[in-house]
């Protein structure tokens, strides 16, 4: 089973694409796998005969264990590994982790560059490394080197996950977060005297989103700074717009365009932590919460700030489709440099959301609400949004963040801005 996304530990085996018996050229799908964040095809990087089959569809494995075996032409079909995935999965290299078990050994050539790839040390020259477009693009734009880079991709290829975490300049892969907290034992439930009670599963979303979150509680120093902003220009915009343009956007498709803005203006709190320095954005790649059946994701919108209002609408709309779906790919989760959360449609008015590592910083945005306002001498009804920044103050100041949140503002009571 190979790692299909940054945070997958298992995989269901959705649907055999092929059956035994049948020729397997490198790039074929193999099979559709369900991970915790989208269902994927699985491709082969082998080429020869699907000689037998160790998963049934719909079964659960861990990454790493094997789903069956392709065999070269003269090759024979050895023993049938056990069923039985084991209690953890195997050490993440890319030698322990083939998308498919293959009878023929590794080259010499082969054993090397899987072998600089676990360790961090660079590969011997001339050996390719497996990467995606996207890995070696942003690998480029922050100076890694790939062949330092341990891979977490099907095959040990690298991913934009793997360059993302890796230290500038190379090196193997840094923590998401900086620090190591103190192991804390679990304080777990007991069972209640007479409380009715059922247990739910942990899907791999849920599992991944603990500890995340976790993470990002106990390493991160959070803070948190809050305004309300007077939203009545927000709501004629909105009004206007839509009848000027007939098309629908929502006032999150604004928000979101602000935030993007604001964040090319005081480009401090669109950056990260890293123990070599403090990594500054020099674009917006606008990570969006969005609830699904097992919890929360953050895709991304790549440049945002380049984005018109229908454009950022149509991207939003997309992505939540088919984050429902579960059809979005590894890579457009990856990337993001600031994240917003907006739970107005649930009528919430104010919350404070946790930072989204290895981000600097998360808006949270309540709903649009009516109440009594001063206007000079006067108390009048108001539309007041009330926006939560949360930073990780290893990177973010307060006077930082409120001078971003006061860009903020001034976007949003001027939403006309965004059209310049």
């Amino acid at each position: 089973m190979p790692k299909l996304s940054d945070t997958m530990t298992e995989g269901t085996l959705v649907r055999w694409c092929k059956k035994k018996g049948d020729k397997i050229a490198v790039g074929d799908i193999l099979a559709e796998v369900e991970t915790d964040k989208a269902t994927m095809e699985m491709e082969s990087f082998e080429e020869g005969t699907l000689a037998d089959i160790f998963v049934e569809e719909g079964g659960k494995v861990i990454v790493g264990a094997p789903l069956a075996v392709i065999l070269g032409d003269g090759e024979k079909l050895g023993d049938k590994p056990k069923a039985t995935a084991p209690a953890a999965a195997p050490a993440e290299t890319p030698a322990s982790r083939p998308a498919v078990s293959s009878g023929r050994p590794l080259t010499p050539r082969a054993r090397a560059a899987a072998a600089a790839l676990a360790s961090g040390v660079p590969a011997t020259p001339g050996v390719r490394v497996k990467s995606s477009p996207l890995a070696r693009k942003i690998a480029a734009s922050r100076g890694v080197r790939l062949e330092n880079v341990k891979g977490t991709g099907p095959g040990g290829r690298v991913i934009a996950f793997d360059v993302e975490n890796a230290p500038v300049g190379g090196g193997a892969n840094a923590p998401v977060v900086g620090g190591s907290a103190p192991a804390v034992a679990a304080i777990l439930p007991t069972p209640i005297s007479g409380m009715p009670e059922t247990k739910i599963p942990l899907s791999g979303m849920r599992r991944v989103i603990a500890e995340r979150l976790l993470a990002s509680k106990t390493q991160i120093p959070h803070f948190y700074l809050s305004i309300e902003i007077n939203a009545a220009p927000m709501i004629a915009f909105r009004k206007e717009y839509m009848e000027a343009k007939a098309t629908k956007i929502t006032f999150n498709d604004i928000a979101l365009a602000a935030v993007a803005r604001a964040a090319m203006e005081k480009p401090k709190v669109n950056a990260a932590y890293s123990p070599d320095g403090i990594i500054q954005y020099g674009s917006v790649n606008l990570s969006v919460a969005i609830a699904v059946e097992d919890g929360l994701v953050t895709p991304v919108i790549r440049d945002a700030q380049k984005l018109s209002l229908e454009q950022i609408s149509a991207s939003v709309k997309d992505l939540a489709t088919r984050a429902r779906d579960k059809k979005l790919k590894p890579e457009e989760y990856v990337g993001g440099t600031i994240t917003v959360s907006n739970l107005g449609a649930y009528g919430v008015e104010q919350f404070f959301a946790i930072v989204n590592p290895p981000q600097a910083a998360i808006l949270a945005i309540g709903a649009i609400v009516k109440k009594p306002v001063v206007n000079g001498d006067e108390i009048e009804i108001g539309s007041r949004m009330t926006i939560t920044i949360s930073g990780d103050h290893r990177v973010v100041d307060g006077a930082v963040a409120a001078e971003y949140m006061g860009a903020l503002r001034k976007l949003l009571e001027a939403p006309a801005l965004l059209l310049l």
